[in-house]
């Protein structure tokens, strides 16, 4: 026989139920979009995303070209922090760099992506089959510039 304590400290932990609003995400998604730059940088690609197993953490990859140059990016989003109603936000890229951001989501479904130099607000069609995101950066703190603009559509459904 266990006791009460013995029974809750053998279940595995069991994430927010604010991770599920990632959901949305989850899929192959066709990327396209290009920076409000002179010359602008066209971007063609595709971002993947899927839960890693345990549903803490959802795992997106991205490949796409910004002209010529070939971008590849791993990202971690979650596990929710409800002190913060927040997702962190941790990737990496294969120029080397690191960002740290936090999602948010209003109850209008817009999700914002706010990090030290760079945010983005992106905006899911209400079928889910496809996305908009405005990209803006900031070299002072509290001035942000559009930087680009990118709009996604869902190839295929990944498992969850």
């Amino acid at each position: 026989m266990t006791n009460d304590t013995t029974a809750t400290a053998n279940r595995p932990p069991v994430p927010h139920p604010r991770n599920r609003l990632l959901d949305v995400l989850v899929g192959r998604w066709r990327s396209q979009g290009r920076t409000v730059t002179t010359p602008a940088v066209r971007i063609e690609g595709f971002d993947d995303y899927e839960w890693m197993a345990g549903g803490f953490f959802l795992v997106h990859r991205v490949d796409v070209r910004m002209d010529d140059q070939r971008v590849e990016v791993i990202e971690m989003i979650g596990p929710y922090d409800p002190a913060g109603g927040t997702f962190p936000m941790r990737s990496f890229d294969n120029h080397g760099a690191f960002v740290t951001m936090q999602a948010t989501v209003g109850d209008d479904g817009v999700w914002t992506f706010t990090g030290e130099t760079e945010r983005a607000t992106l905006v899911i069609a209400e079928d889910g089959a496809s996305m908009a995101a405005r990209w803006e950066r900031t070299d002072d703190g509290s001035t942000w510039h559009h930087w680009m603009d990118m709009t996604f559509t869902k190839t295929t459904a990944s498992p969850s």
